[in-house]
């Protein structure tokens, strides 16, 4: 053997981490599915209308030009205009921010929430379950939208407000599973084992059993959005989430609604916006569902 040879053997060879090789087989998993890599393509297109809106928007979309109202769509108006002469495409592209930014604050609030309520009330069991799991089946109790209507009309019509009302509907679904999750691991050895070295509660809920809980949780998030969407469009549709001049999907098929018979391009634009969102996040979420199945993981 050469001193070549030898010195290459001698280094250590550099590993991927175990993390990075998970999501990369996830993502080669997801992306060889032709209905989730449908989802993939969808949110990637939100997510870059989103970002670059200006630049995408032929027009603004706050602008009214009453010499073209209910403008078929043309080469100038690629989806047509409203019944004030704004750009439809425009107020399309400009909504899918709002639509992002609900979707990414609802998540950040539902997901912490659930989690907490779910792991502590399977953690420690006895009265602490019972309290947690009655206040989640009150939530469970009530439609999602009848619950949103209600929270929103005693905090107010507005997009903010329309958030919070949504946030703190979506989360008891995620705290029944976080507590399922738990419930299978806190008699597991390595929780044993913890307790045994005087490791706190606390402790063994952060940094053992919520790990164990999150691929579900996440999976359950990402089937959870488009019920968040069509939630946010219902109350836009209301009048009570985005109010006016805001181009908020559910609410420019509220405005919509009345010349939909001549000028149909005013609701169907919209509402396909909404359904290609939805079923993206659908076709997503049974994706991750197969990419994090064990079985599925041994396959590959």
């Amino acid at each position: 053997m050469s001193m070549t040879q030898e010195t290459s053997a001698a280094l250590p060879r550099r590993t991927m981490p175990q993390g990075l090789i998970a999501a990369r087989n996830i993502v080669v998993f997801l992306t060889r599915s032709p209905t989730s890599l449908f989802g993939l393509v969808v949110l990637g297109l939100l997510l870059i209308l989103a970002l670059f809106a200006p630049l995408i928007a032929t027009h603004d979309p706050y602008m009214q030009d009453l010499q073209n109202t209910l403008h078929p769509p043309s080469s100038d108006y690629l989806f047509g205009t409203d019944e004030l002469g704004r750009d439809i495409f425009s107020r399309l592209v400009h909504g899918s921010r709002i639509t992002l930014t609900i979707i990414f604050l609802v998540t950040i609030v539902v997901g912490p929430l659930g989690l907490i309520f779910g792991t502590v009330a399977g953690y420690f069991g006895g009265k602490v379950d019972t309290v947690l799991m009655r206040i989640t089946d009150i939530f469970l109790s009530f439609p999602s939208l009848i619950l949103s209507l209600a929270f929103v009309a005693a905090l107010g019509p507005s997009l903010n407000n329309a958030i919070i009302a949504i946030a703190l509907t979506a989360w008891p679904p995620i705290a029944r599973l976080a507590r399922a999750e738990t419930m299978t691991f806190r008699q597991a050895d390595y929780i044993s084992a913890a307790r045994l070295q005087g490791a706190s509660p606390a402790r063994i809920i952060w940094r053992s059993i919520v790990p164990m809980c999150l691929p579900s949780v996440l999976i359950r998030l990402t089937l959870n959005m488009a019920t968040v969407i069509l939630t946010a469009a219902g109350l836009g549709f209301l009048g009570l989430g985005a109010q006016p001049p805001l181009p908020e999907w559910g609410a420019m098929i509220a405005t919509g609604r009345r010349y939909m018979i001549d000028s149909w391009w005013l609701v169907t634009f919209p509402g396909l916006a909404i359904l290609s969102v939805s079923l993206a996040f659908n076709l997503l979420g049974d994706g991750l569902r197969d990419a994090l199945d064990p079985k599925q993981m041994n396959r590959r």
